[in-house]
């Protein structure tokens, strides 16, 4: 494969940054707003800003206004993390902040006259900021785009609805039974009368999605009561198709709140229901529009060398990336035998128990369905490592060993990638690629933060010590 020149990243601005003409064409569609979110995504994905007055919202976009430098450094709880020292003891130094293009929208949800704007992080100076994570996806995804590839994806998205309860432990919304009290019994996939329940919210997703320019496309009930999954159109851009990742899980939530509902995408909220995934889907191409992972023709499916070599970078690099894929102690108590999440990395032909999925496409559309990671994981970081093993694979024709056929009964439950925390995060550390690919005071900074909440969280006493322990020991 022929490597172009290669086209090195910018010293200063952020990917897709917007200028003032965006602004000054929102105000002439939408005068009168008063205040301008600007939020931007955290190293766990959650995300942060501040609200400010519209009559500022041009300082903004044209030169990029103050914010904490630690903003995007915080624990889950939105906490400074203590061993890390940056926003405790360095005194939080500000860095700035700048606009996404087409990412200026009003926020219909909210009854004031408020917009949103998605933003992104510079150091002072105007040099990239590795505290942003869309600036690490940057990095990450470079090698490909010095290959002279184009990169294709997609994002799917699961998550529960939950019902308005006075318990102190979340309830999803049971569909009921048409005239009765009864709650629907069974896990009724795919079953569109779930969608009736809450068809006055879905069309409120489907309509803000509209107005801010969110390619949101399916809607079906997933396998559990209350979980549902809305699809996003694929782009050509990974940073694109993570900034409208993000802002979709921020309507879902905005919107269900306006409906009476609460909304997680926590990737375990119930021990007895199924978990919820972030599946990503990738296509590589060409500079003449080939998509690489294809040996054309009509074959079934038409799984050419590049295939292969990223499959095999993808299953190789799998292991350490698991921090990345489940960030948070929750996100392992998704990772269970018989439950559509893969153990290994295994992967196959329309086959939903592999990790790594080629759905039923044809030669020109052929792609991986990456289906590791957690709801509940940031993104860019999880398109970044999934980019990073494509990479790898391709650069070292890394072999994937043996397809499992369409139709396989995985009987062989063998887990090879880490299930509990400490261990995904000891793997992160001994990793050479990730720092290579990620960037290394980003990797040293992700896994700080990362130990102190598992420390944090470790600590507890929670209610189940005192049921199991308490009286019996």
């Amino acid at each position: 494969m022929r490597t172009r020149k290669k086209t090195r990243l910018p010293r200063s601005g952020i990917p897709n940054q917007a200028g003032i003409g965006e602004l000054k064409r929102y105000l002439r569609d939408a005068p009168g707003m008063r205040m301008l979110e600007v939020v931007m995504a955290d190293i766990n994905g959650i995300l942060r800003g501040k609200r400010i007055p519209f009559s500022e919202a041009a300082e903004l976009y044209r030169d990029g206004i103050k914010a904490c430098g630690s903003m995007p450094l915080l624990s889950s709880k939105g906490e400074t993390i203590p061993e890390l020292g940056l926003g405790s003891i360095d005194g939080d130094p500000d860095n700035m902040i700048l606009p996404v293009r087409d990412t200026l929208a009003t926020v219909p949800w909210l009854e004031s006259q408020t917009a949103q704007a998605l933003v992104g992080m510079t150091r002072i100076n105007g040099d990239i900021s590795y505290y942003d994570s869309r600036n690490v996806l940057r990095r990450s995804m470079q090698p490909l785009l010095d290959m002279g590839l184009r990169i294709v994806v997609a994002t799917e998205l699961e998550f529960y609805l939950l019902q308005p309860s006075s318990e102190l432990t979340p309830v999803p919304q049971f569909p009921r039974v048409p005239g009765t009290g009864i709650q629907q019994d069974g896990l009724q996939y795919s079953m569109t009368e779930d969608l009736w329940d809450c068809d006055a919210f879905i069309e409120d997703v489907h309509v803000t999605c509209e107005q801010q320019r969110l390619p949101s496309t399916a809607t079906h009930s997933e396998f559990a009561p209350g979980q549902l999954e809305i699809n996003l159109h694929h782009v050509n851009d990974p940073i694109l198709a993570c900034d409208h990742a993000v802002l979709l899980k921020r309507v879902i939530k905005g919107v269900a709140r306006k409906h009476g509902y609460g909304a997680t995408f926590m990737a375990k909220p119930f021990a007895e229901h199924a978990g919820n995934g972030l599946h990503i889907h990738v296509s590589v191409y060409d500079g003449k529009g080939r998509n690489i992972l294809s040996a054309g023709g009509n074959g079934t499916p038409p799984i050419g060398s590049g295939m292969r070599h990223a499959m095999g970078g993808l299953a190789r690099t799998m292991a350490e990336c698991m921090a990345i894929f489940a960030p948070n102690a929750n996100s392992y108590r998704r990772l269970r035998p018989r439950s559509f999440v893969p153990l290994k990395p295994n992967w196959g032909y329309n086959h939903r128990g592999v990790a790594l999925r080629i759905p039923v496409s044809d030669a020109r559309n052929l792609r991986i369905e990456h289906r590791v990671a957690g709801a509940d994981a940031n993104p860019y970081l999880v398109m970044a490592a999934i980019l990073m093993g494509i990479h790898y694979g391709l650069k070292h024709k890394c072999d994937p060993g043996p397809m499992v056929p369409e139709g396989t009964v995985l009987e062989n439950l063998e887990v090879t990638l880490p299930t509990r925390w400490d261990a995904a995060l000891g793997l992160f550390d001994r990793s050479k690629l990730l720092p290579e690919y990620l960037d290394r005071e980003f990797c040293r900074i992700y896994s700080v933060c990362r130990h102190s909440e598992s420390e944090q969280f470790h600590a507890q006493i929670s209610n189940r010590d005192y049921e199991w322990y308490l009286r019996a020991v």
